[in-house]
């Protein structure tokens, strides 16, 4: 396995565990520790599909980068909203 293999390696084993940890109720789906987990494995995953390209896994990592993005967005400014109305 080259280095690229062995990047793409560890972004699997973090969207993965990520998915484990929610299983598991150790998580939230608007956790900010689920959301990092998943944007660093699918990084990870888009940087060796760039070597090892394939157009579909291509393309569902540049959406899941995309929707993670989203939903921490969201997450933010949900709890900037909920700080404003307590003050």
């Amino acid at each position: 396995m080259d280095i690229y293999q062995w990047i793409g390696f560890v972004g699997m084993a973090f969207v993965v565990f990520a998915y484990l940890l929610l299983q598991m109720d150790k998580y939230t789906i608007r956790s900010i520790q689920y959301q990092l987990l998943n944007l660093v494995g699918a990084i990870l995953l888009l940087i060796s599909l760039f070597v090892h390209f394939n157009l579909g896994s291509f393309i569902i990592e540049v959406f899941w980068i995309g929707i993670t993005i989203y939903g921490i967005a969201k997450n933010i400014r949900e709890k900037k909203n909920k700080k404003k109305e307590e003050e």
